[in-house]
């Protein structure tokens, strides 16, 4: 395919219209020809920065328009399964924002759809995996130049959460990313998950309980620990460090102005992953485009959402009961090995 991927963005709130002005102003090779949206105000509101595009309620009417060649669903992720069957069954490539589904069951619904399709047609937006310095760490740690990896420790910090963010959003909106990229960074894959509750902060909405540390156990025998912590206040922190034989590695800190004043030194942090992650979304979704064209993905798969989903699965049981939760995953499909 060598003219313009037209892309159908399947979601317009937050996610869906950050893509939107992606793939209008930074992508190349692709433009935005759909908008899917049901609430008329967002579509509208998205379409103002896509001209080419034209604005539908549902995927089935953009799919019976025959206006997309691709689709990258931004929806919320219980809706994620319907829309990625029906495109699933036009034949056409998929980027989904992380989860891919809701849960294990509907994962392995559309696990089996793409292999009974016969090609791998979908890519999970775990944008992580295209961050710089995480491929860094990942080279460094593959290549043992520091020794053998023996633990990891991560933090994913959040300013705040909204009223809507609740207990299980612990797990499934944001430790989901670390079920999908400390295997990777480790190579190897979560045997059980372990939640313990600390101190509660103070400063922590009345409905939810946290900060949380997530240990997870990996097959190779690496150790991981993630602080969970949505009401830090100061900023938006992701960061990782990997402890191995001969030294340590760390990413995720600030970088930046560096200010000296008043007998303090400061440097800046980020307020969101909108910043934070502004160019893994930029590399992600244009190594997507590139990949489409040629008829491939180019990042995690639906087995890697599935897997995702199982540990999710696990973790919000390991959130309100005590003591460490198996992941039990089936042998990896051919299809995917």
């Amino acid at each position: 395919m060598n003219s313009e991927l037209r892309v159908g963005v399947v979601g317009a709130g937050a996610m869906g219209f950050d893509h939107v002005k992606r793939l209008t102003g930074t992508i190349t090779g692709a433009h935005v020809s759909a908008v899917v949206e049901p609430d008329e105000t967002r579509r509208n509101a998205a379409l103002e920065h896509a001209p080419q595009a034209q604005g539908f309620a549902s995927v089935e009417a953009a799919l019976a328009a025959g206006v997309m060649d691709a689709a990258l669903i931004a929806t919320p992720g219980q809706f994620h399964e319907a829309g990625l069957l029906a495109c699933l069954g036009e034949g056409l490539p998929i980027l989904c924002e992380k989860p891919l589904t809701k849960d294990p069951a509907s994962s392995w619904h559309v696990v089996e759809a793409e292999i009974a399709g016969g090609k791998k047609l979908i890519q999970v937006g775990f944008m992580r995996r295209f961050d710089r310095e995480y491929e860094a760490l990942r080279e460094l740690i593959a290549s043992e130049r520091v020794g053998e990896l023996l633990m990891i420790h991560a933090v994913h910090r959040n300013p705040s959460v909204p009223d809507s963010y609740d207990q299980h959003m612990l797990i499934n909106d944001s430790v989901v990313h670390e079920f999908d990229v400390v295997p990777w960074l480790a190579g190897g894959s979560v045997t059980s998950v372990e939640v313990r509750h600390g101190r509660r902060n103070p400063n922590t909405p009345a409905h939810l309980r946290e900060p949380i540390l997530v240990l997870m156990e990996l097959d190779n025998g690496v150790l991981v620990d993630v602080e969970m912590n949505v009401s830090v206040r100061f900023g938006y922190q992701v960061a990782t460090e990997a402890v191995m034989a001969d030294g340590i590695a760390r990413i995720g800190q600030p970088s930046g102005m560096q200010i000296w004043q008043n007998a303090t030194y400061s440097v800046g942090e980020h307020a969101d992953f909108t910043t934070r992650f502004v160019e893994a979304y930029d590399r992600e979704v244009q190594a997507w485009v590139d990949a489409a064209k040629q008829g491939t993905i180019a990042g995690p798969s639906a087995w890697d959402g599935y897997k995702v989903a199982v540990c999710c699965e696990a973790g919000v049981r390991a959130l309100e009961n005590p003591g460490r939760v198996a992941v039990e995953l089936p042998p990896v499909p051919d299809f995917y090995a």
